[in-house]
């Protein structure tokens, strides 16, 4: 989805050795239409010259404070109010840590400080730099203050270590950006449960399911692309989920319906999560030792209906309710069973025995079941069946 061709964004390049990303991130900022004008601190500098910078923006590059010349042409004041975003990238813990203490010692954090325009920052550095609390209490300050920040992502850094720090790929932060510009097209909030639910023996080991949360996810952003309100209550998952839905993690089943009651005012519920119909009575606070003479019995409970609590809600209930049956034998009559029972609107059912490929897998097959009529979906991506469930959904919701 393009965005508007007037957008203007201000490109801060702080000092790293992924500054060299951010040539190719003016290029495809540059290819969806959007003017880029650059501030080039003198750490940038290092990496990537003010020339290239140059070329690829089509703009003067801006890089000193106290610059007659600049400052005449474009004060620094000018360029912070000019632009619909201030965009740092990458963002190294330097600039983060003068971003977060309010100082205002060159050009680049006098505009962050001057700045009335959304921020947003691509953090790279050092994975031990990252992970210092000093760091995480600059960033956790200016999350709070509603600068935003996308990244950074795990993997092999310059350095020769692994972990988080990478900065973002462009493509993803331009997406980023598309998702917090683009209008709302959908006046609807929607909540999504995905991923399993986790529920403890011991503090080393759960009972679970295979549940990947991909399928869950893929609605969600599907909802989100397409301008709604959404959140996601995940359960464990090693899914990465897109920068602009907001998440809740959780565990156990218990943790999934707390953060359930505190979502008020659905238009939508999808419960995509595979939750777990027990939980451990008394898990053990310690790891229980193997005895080959003493097999421990586990005692079960059953874990809330959460699906049961959200269609049977007397105050506030959603408009529409779905939810999922993974099943592995009388697939239809199941799942009708299960519509009946937690009074839900729809059913998402699949056959996992049939099909090996949808836990984990990326592929669905599918029937949507309702009251009055059963619908057999050809078997297709997980992301094909997000965009055509989110149809339905419109359609029925907003009748159009």
């Amino acid at each position: 989805m393009m965005m508007n061709n007037n957008l203007k964004i201000l490109l801060i390049i702080s000092g790293g050795i992924a500054a060299y990303k951010s040539l190719e991130l003016i290029r495809v900022l540059k290819k969806n239409n959007i003017r880029v004008q650059v501030v080039l601190t003198k750490g940038g500098a290092q990496f990537v010259t003010p020339l290239s910078v140059a070329a690829l923006s089509e703009e003067k590059v801006y890089q000193e404070l106290f610059s007659l010349k600049d400052e005449t042409e474009m004060g620094h004041i000018q360029l912070s109010r000019q632009n619909d975003l201030i965009l740092v990238a990458p963002a190294s813990a330097n600039i983060i840590a003068h971003a977060a203490a309010g100082i205002a010692n060159d050009l680049a954090t006098t505009i962050l400080l001057a700045a009335n325009k959304p921020i947003l920052f691509a953090p790279s550095m050092n994975v031990e730099m990252w992970n210092n609390p000093i760091t995480k209490k600059n960033v956790k300050f200016l999350e709070n203050n509603n600068y935003k920040i996308i990244g950074p992502d795990s993997g092999d850094l310059a350095c020769g270590e692994e972990g988080n720090g990478r900065m973002s790929e462009p493509d993803t932060i331009y997406k980023y950006i598309n998702s917090m510009f683009k209008k709302k097209k959908l006046n609807i909030d929607v909540l999504v449960t995905a991923g399993p639910t986790f529920e403890a023996i011991d503090p080393v080991r759960f009972i679970g399911n295979r549940s990947s949360g991909k399928q869950g996810i893929a609605i969600a952003t599907e909802f989100c692309e397409l301008g709604a309100n959404v959140t996601l209550i995940l359960g464990p998952s090693s899914q990465k989920v897109p920068e602009n839905i907001t998440v809740i993690n959780v565990e156990t089943a218990n943790d999934m319906l707390k953060a359930v009651k505190r979502i008020t005012n659905i238009d939508v519920a999808i419960c995509a999560a595979a939750v777990s119909d027990w939980t451990i009575k008394s898990p053990s606070e310690n790891k229980i030792k193997k005895n080959n003479e003493n097999i421990p019995k586990i005692n079960f409970a059953l874990n809330p209906d959460i699906l049961a609590y959200i269609s049977n809600k007397k105050k506030d209930r959603p408009k529409l309710v779905i939810g999922f049956a993974a099943e592995t034998n009388n697939l239809i009559n199941n799942a009708k069973d299960k519509l009946k029972s937690k009074k839900c609107d729809w059913i998402i059912a699949n056959n996992v025995l049939e099909d090996s490929d949808i836990f984990g897998g990326d592929n669905n097959n599918v029937k949507l079941i309702t009251n009055d009529n059963i619908e057999s979906w050809d078997k297709c991506s997980k992301t094909k069946v997000a965009k055509k469930l989110a149809s339905k959904v419109i359609k029925e919701i907003l009748d159009y």
